[in-house]
């Protein structure tokens, strides 16, 4: 019995890595061809400097974002964006990044957890990963206790934390297979 339970375990183990492949394959595909070649992600230790923006201009959709129903996510402006198929702005907020940056490229959305513990020991709701840098998954989540704190600088975490309002409004919109597009 051991035998057969673990070839049924190995089997499972090949068709979720080829539904990945293919999820990230549809991924690559989309990416708009003038959003530039992915750029190596930024060391934990990497600091942002933060440009001044002003009213329309810091929540303007970036341009280069692709077309479609989206999720965009700027990593210089720390905001995201969901856009409608008519490339209509639904909603735009701001989020407290995680010390691991996906490289800017077109990605889709690969899971999903109503709630869980995230990598720093928050209790988190409304999970929704769209990469994995180094091994380090990342995606967007609220923290139930409503924090949006800077994550610690000595761990390597991904999530990308929105407030509990933004979260539901990312959880109803982000399905699995949902075009996420990080621009610089």
């Amino acid at each position: 019995m051991a035998r057969s339970s673990s070839g049924f375990v190995a089997g499972l183990t090949a068709a979720a890595i080829a539904a990945v492949g293919f999820l990230a394959y549809q991924a690559q595909a989309s990416v708009p061809e003038n959003l530039g070649k992915p750029q190596p992600s930024k060391s934990p230790a990497a600091v942002k400097s933060k440009k001044p923006g002003n009213g329309a201009q810091a929540t303007a959709l970036p341009g280069r974002s692709g077309t479609g129903e989206r999720v965009v996510y700027s990593l210089d402006a720390d905001r995201v964006w969901l856009v409608d198929a008519g490339d209509k702005v639904r909603r735009t907020f701001e989020v407290t990044p995680g010390t691991v940056d996906p490289a800017p490229a077109a990605y889709a959305v690969t899971s999903r957890s109503d709630a869980i513990t995230g990598s720093d020991g928050v209790a988190v709701e409304h999970v929704v990963l769209f990469a994995r840098v180094d091994g380090v998954p990342v995606g967007f989540s609220a923290a139930v206790n409503g924090s949006t704190q800077a994550p610690d600088s000595t761990k390597k975490l991904g999530g990308i934390r929105e407030s509990r309002a933004d979260g539901n409004a990312m959880w109803e919109f982000a399905p699995v297979g949902r075009k996420v597009v990080v621009v610089p």
